[in-house]
């Protein structure tokens, strides 16, 4: 069993879980900043589990493709160490992926 705490209705663990949950989605956020990962979101705050920031997309179709193809070879992933959290009100739009083609990447 995780040991845990809860401080101010959030949870820490003394082992946190390494199993990531959520659906894999492009994040678009503000200033331009694309994202991918697996999603997981609580109320307005978010957290991307083994993100990267996709760099160059490498597409001739745009993120649509990236999305539906998964990386192409001109694509420039830089993975991101640890988890990324920001708040749901700077994310600009979120793309669904095919997820069979991202599993090796993420």
């Amino acid at each position: 069993m995780n040991e845990s705490i809860t401080i101010n209705g959030k949870v820490y663990y003394k082992n946190p879980p390494t199993e990531a949950t959520g659906d894999i989605k492009i994040c678009v956020l503000q200033r331009g900043h694309v994202l991918i990962g697996r999603l997981e979101r609580d109320g307005s705050e978010c957290k991307l589990h083994n993100a990267s920031v996709i760099r160059s997309w490498g597409t001739s179709r745009g993120l649509g493709e990236l999305a539906q193809n998964g990386p192409l070879t001109n694509t420039k992933l830089d993975k991101c160490n640890g988890l990324v959290e920001f708040d749901y009100l700077t994310v600009v739009f979120t793309l669904s992926v095919e997820e069979s083609k991202w599993l090796n990447v993420l």
